[in-house]
């Protein structure tokens, strides 16, 4: 948990809900609800929730290359664009 993540008891999101809401817009910070003490959930703007989800995108993309490298499913660079040259003529969409 981030030293500067604000933490707010349940009950002070039921109660103030819409300003919360305004402020994770404004703030783009992660607010920290917690229950009986105990954090059990995280409240993030929508922005900032789509930016996390491309990022985890991002990341399960490069540890699959990083596995299929590790299992030596690679071929040269060179190969790769002639193959594609050669689809794009047949097609008839070289430039």
């Amino acid at each position: 948990m981030k030293p500067t993540a604000q933490i707010r008891p349940v009950s002070y999101v039921k109660a103030h809900a819409a300003e919360l809401i305004r402020q994770l817009q404004e703030v783009r910070e992660p607010v920290i609800v917690t229950q009986n003490g105990e954090a059990k959930a995280v409240l993030q703007d929508i922005a900032s929730y789509e930016e996390d989800r491309e990022t985890l995108a991002l990341l399960k993309i490069l540890a699959l290359g990083n596995d299929e490298v590790a299992r030596g499913e690679t071929r040269p660079a060179a190969t790769v664009f002639a193959d594609l040259r050669k689809r794009l003529a047949l097609s008839g969409s070289e430039p």
